[in-house]
């Protein structure tokens, strides 16, 4: 590999000054998108292998990739068969003769790490069954928009501890964020990502916890996050995840214990009427839909980074 090569894998690879550096680009970039928009991918070719169903994730690269200049390529993996027609290995070591970038969206997390220990090429990951770094950093440029005048902003995180949550905790960790888990014991964030998320936070002041008690958690709560109950690949738990999470919906009952300036996101597609009501999705205190158009602006970011 070159000593210049860079991937995001998760957030734990790049430094706060650097994420902070990727929020502030995709300011930049999201308000100049009409009128001077980077050339870091300009005749560059970036290739998109998913293994998940995707709307957000694959129009926002493509997006993004064409206007850098650059042309992107969707791989679907049945077209491939990566890891079982052929090895992950010999995919990297053949892409990076021909493209720029690899997008991967897996299920396995080792499955990306493969791609970028045997690739001289960036690789980013665009959500894999442990991390979801784009979508955290899409999300700190929506709470950058809306909370930047905070000197402390607590983060509450309600429902599975699952990829979505484990990027969220990171980026809170790096930037100073206080963050908090809500959900059943049994559905807590990995006991290690956990762990690294709470030593980063003795550096940067913020404070990680889980708790297990909805209506005191949100209590001094500045922004609330929620995902599905059951992301692709759990759909066989689906009826007992309903049982083990119906306490844990945002609701306007929940929203009665929080302040009264708070804001609600999800990572999307939402389960109407499951994890979060249609009444609060649609509200004016919503920033998921925000957050879903700085997917594009954060993704761009990303790229810039890794070119740089």
């Amino acid at each position: 590999m070159t000593a210049s090569k860079k991937d995001l894998l998760s957030l734990f690879e790049l430094s706060p000054e650097e994420i902070s550096s990727i929020i502030n680009e995709a300011r930049e970039i999201k308000e100049n998108r009409f009128t001077n928009s980077p050339e870091a991918f300009k005749d560059r070719t970036g290739v998109m292998i998913f293994e998940k169903p995707s709307l957000r994730t694959r129009i926002t690269f493509e997006t993004a990739i064409n206007e850098l200049g650059g042309h992107p390529i969707n791989l679907s993996s049945n077209m491939i068969g990566m890891g079982k027609r052929e090895s992950v290995e010999d995919i990297a070591r053949n892409l990076e003769r021909w493209v720029h970038l690899i997008i991967a969206r897996t299920y396995s997390h080792e499955t990306v790490e493969q791609l970028a220990k045997f690739s001289k090429i960036p690789v980013i990951n665009a959500l894999t069954d442990t991390f979801h770094p784009c979508q955290a950093l899409a999300f700190a440029l929506t709470v950058h928009e809306r909370l930047h005048s905070k000197t402390k902003i607590n983060v509450v995180f309600i429902g599975d501890g699952n990829n979505v949550c484990n990027s969220i905790m990171i980026l809170c960790a790096k930037l100073g964020y206080n963050f908090t888990a809500v959900c059943p014991k049994k559905y807590s964030p990995n006991h290690n990502i956990f762990n690294r998320c709470c030593e980063i936070g003795k550096n940067t002041g913020s404070r990680i916890n889980v708790s297990h008690e909805i209506f005191s958690a949100v209590k001094n709560a500045d922004i609330l996050y929620t995902d599905v109950w059951t992301s692709m690949g759990q759909e066989k738990e689906m009826e007992r995840r309903k049982t083990d999470f119906k306490q844990f919906q945002i609701n306007k009952k929940v929203l009665e214990n929080a302040p009264s300036d708070i804001l609600v996101s999800h990572c999307l597609p939402a389960h109407r009427g499951e994890e979060i009501t249609s009444e609060i999705l649609d509200s004016n205190i919503s920033v998921a839909f925000d957050e879903a158009e700085n997917r594009l602006h954060a993704q761009k970011a990303i790229i810039v980074h890794l070119f740089s």
